[in-house]
């Protein structure tokens, strides 16, 4: 497993002086948490950009400081210095109100050091004289200071041009790979980042035992097996009742919408703990979402140790297993992992089972076949109700992603729900599909309309 290359441009800067303002700006959506209180970013956040048909990589970071009690903070300042490690270029944000302070010459310190082009750019500057001000930054010795303005858009433009003729050109037109799409997503505090971690094979999203640390959704690329993953590090999900304040509201409203725009939601399970009800209502989202799922049971090394052979079943894993299919009959189709990120144990098995529920979330049947499946399925088992028999005339696949097909018959609402997942089961039989759900939608024929 390794990233994928595009250019870096990192944005460091010491906390509440702008960097997620001036990252959604850039990104043209709000995808970092905006909060006006210190340290709300502590992750990396990536996010792809093209601009001028130039493609890269825009990175934030979590505000740095070199004196403080938070016990985060120590690990912020790596996460920043890791961005900065794989940076082409740093955009160094300072803040015009409040002028140079010490905690930016401690920052400028440290960036001397990097090989890499630092632009200084003096936000807030929705002013002529805050503008005219922002010459004061030179003495952080830096050849460049740009005024802008993140919040409104103001010379944002002009940073992007110059940004863009010091960072390597990726040639236009070079064909974009597709990529799986991958949420790891759970309640607080059962391993996604270090997860994530294990994956990636280096210290990408903070990790900490206090829960709630990851506070937006992170992405990251990298290779597995030739094939291109995009993996979304997500804040856990609490149940309504528990979110408090608007920081915890975006936290789980990024979470919702990560797995929007996923292909596969990895949710993650606390194997010491087993299944909880908030385990199926994370698991219920996705479902809902018709996205392939794949439950990942972390920290199993807590529970037995890890015996190499990550696929075989010991009766402790026969038993969760059991408990997770009683519990969770809608969702049988998901494929279950046993994983312990904090060993690096079982990571190739849980993305082995992502890339299956993939490729069979973008399965398609041909129409002769699918006729003749549930042709065959009712009449093995004819429905009734109140006196009239269910008829299905012909049946077709609308759409992948997940597989859907429609039925075509006399009264859709003859269709209870209990013989869609009859019909369902009867599919899976000759296709088996693990991991990705099926929709089976009814409509009424006009062959029926017409006879009526």
């Amino acid at each position: 497993m390794y990233p994928v290359r595009l250019p870096v441009i990192v944005i460091v800067g010491r906390p509440n002086v702008g960097k997620s303002t001036l990252f959604n700006r850039i990104l043209g959506r709000r995808a970092a948490v905006v909060e006006d209180q210190p340290g709300v970013t502590r992750d990396r956040l990536y996010a792809e950009c093209e601009i001028s048909g130039q493609r890269f990589l825009l990175v934030d970071t979590g505000g740095i400081l070199f004196s403080d009690d938070d016990p985060l903070v120590e690990q912020i300042r790596l996460q920043a210095e890791v961005a900065l490690a794989e940076a082409d270029l740093v955009l160094f944000l300072v803040d015009c109100i409040d002028g140079v302070s010490l905690g930016d010459i401690d920052l400028a310190q440290r960036l001397r050091g990097i090989r890499v082009p630092v632009l200084v750019l003096a936000n807030k500057a929705d002013n002529t004289k805050r503008v005219n001000t922002s010459g004061e930054f030179y003495e952080l010795g830096f050849e460049n200071v740009l005024p802008l303005s993140g919040l409104n858009g103001i010379g944002v433009s002009d940073v992007l041009e110059k940004s863009l003729k010091l960072i390597p050109k990726v040639g236009e037109g070079a064909p974009v790979e597709q990529e799986i799409k991958l949420a790891i997503v759970g309640r607080p505090n059962v391993g996604k980042s270090s997860l994530l971690n294990a994956f990636t094979g280096e210290t990408r999203s903070i990790v900490s035992n206090i829960p709630g640390t990851t506070r937006d959704a992170i992405d990251t690329q990298i290779r597995y097996r030739d094939m291109p993953f995009r993996l979304i590090d997500t804040a856990g999900i609490r149940r309504k009742g528990k979110v408090q304040g608007t920081v915890e509201y975006y936290m789980a409203l990024r979470s919702t919408r990560a797995i929007e725009r996923s292909d596969c939601a990895l949710v993650v399970i606390d194997g010491k703990e087993g299944l909880t009800d908030q385990d199926k209502r994370v698991a219920k989202v996705a479902h809902d979402e018709g996205k392939a799922l794949v439950l990942a049971v972390n920290k199993w090394d807590l529970v037995e140790p890890p015996d190499g052979l990550p696929r075989q079943m010991s009766p402790e894993k026969k038993r969760l297993i059991k408990i997770i299919r009683n519990e969770t009959p809608e969702w049988e189709y998901a494929q279950i992992a046993f994983t312990s990120a904090k060993e690096s144990a079982g990571l190739d098995p849980v993305l082995d089972a992502v890339h299956a529920a993939v490729e069979n979330w973008n399965f398609r049947i041909s129409t002769g076949q699918l006729n003749r499946l549930i042709q065959e399925a009712m009449f093995a088992r004819p429905y009734t109700s109140k006196g009239k028999q269910l008829r299905v005339y012909y049946s077709t696949q609308a759409s992948t992603r997940p597989p859907t097909f429609v039925l075509f018959c006399n009264d859709p609402e003859l269709m209870h729900f209990s013989y869609k997942r009859y019909l369902e089961n009867q599919i899976r039989k000759v296709y088996p599909l693990p991991g990705t759900p099926i929709r089976i939608v009814t409509r009424s024929s006009r062959k029926e309309d017409e006879e009526s």
